[in-house]
C-alpha cells in the first residue's frame, strides 16, 4: 500500500494521475494548506511542508517528477518507462519538464523578468525558448519520449495542459493536439474525478 499525501488543488494531481496509471493501491492523506500541510506529523515526512509525497516500502519520495519516475521504475508492468538502454529521450524530456519548463512558467507567472544579457545564467533562457523547444519536439514526435506514452508525458504533459488552461503557456496547435492525445486516458479521468470529488 502506498501512502499518498496530497491536496486536490496542487501538483498532487500529477502524482495521482501517475498512481492511477500504474494501478497500485494507495491510501490518500488529504492535507490542507496552512494547517495540516505544516503539521509536525507531515513535516516529518516532507520538511518542505508541500505536496505531493508518497511513502512506499519505507521510502519517502517527494516532488511530482520524482514520484512519476519512481512509480514507473517500481511498477514496470505498467510500461511507463522505456527499457533502460532506451531512456535517453525519456530522461531528457522528463527533466526538461522538471527543470526549464517548470522554472520558466513559474518565473513568468510571478512576473520575474530575466534581463536579456542574463538569459544564459537561468538555464532555461526565456519562456519563448522553452515554448519553441517543446513545440519542435512535439512536431517531430507524438509523445515526449518518442512513439509511446510514458511517465514523462504524465509529468510534462500535465504542465502543458495546465499551462494552456491557466495562460502560463501559450496555446499552440501542436500543444493542443498533444494534450488531446493524452488528456482522455482512463487513468487521468479517474484521477481528475477523485480530485474533483
Amino acid at each position: 500500500m502506498i501512502d499518498f499525501y496530497t491536496n486536490p488543488r496542487s501538483r498532487g494531481a500529477i502524482a495521482r494521475w501517475m498512481l492511477e496509471e500504474v494501478g497500485a493501491p494507495y491510501r490518500e492523506h488529504r492535507l490542507e494548506f496552512g494547517t495540516t500541510i505544516k503539521a509536525p506529523e507531515y513535516l516529518a515526512i516532507n520538511p518542505m511542508g508541500k505536496v505531493p509525497a508518497i511513502v512506499h516500502d519505507g521510502q519517502v519520495v517527494t516532488e511530482a517528477a520524482a514520484i512519476c519516475a519512481y512509480l514507473a521504475d517500481v511498477f514496470p508492468e505498467a510500461g511507463l518507462a522505456p527499457p533502460a538502454a532506451e531512456r535517453g529521450a525519456y530522461y531528457r524530456w522528463f527533466f526538461f519538464g522538471a527543470g526549464p519548463v517548470e522554472a520558466a512558467v513559474v518565473n513568468t507567472a510571478m512576473g520575474f523578468v530575466v534581463p536579456p544579457e542574463r538569459k544564459v545564467a537561468v538555464g532555461y533562457g526565456s519562456l519563448d525558448d522553452v515554448v519553441a523547444t517543446l513545440e519542435h519536439r512535439l512536431e517531430e514526435s507524438p509523445y515526449l519520449a518518442g512513439e509511446r506514452f510514458t511517465a514523462a508525458d504524465v509529468y510534462a504533459g500535465s504542465q502543458i495542459g495546465w499551462g494552456m488552461q491557466f495562460g502560463t503557456l501559450p496555446t499552440r496547435p501542436v500543444f493542443e493536439a498533444y494534450w488531446n492525445r493524452i488528456k482522455d486516458r482512463p487513468a487521468r479521468a479517474a484521477a481528475a474525478a477523485k480530485d474533483a470529488a
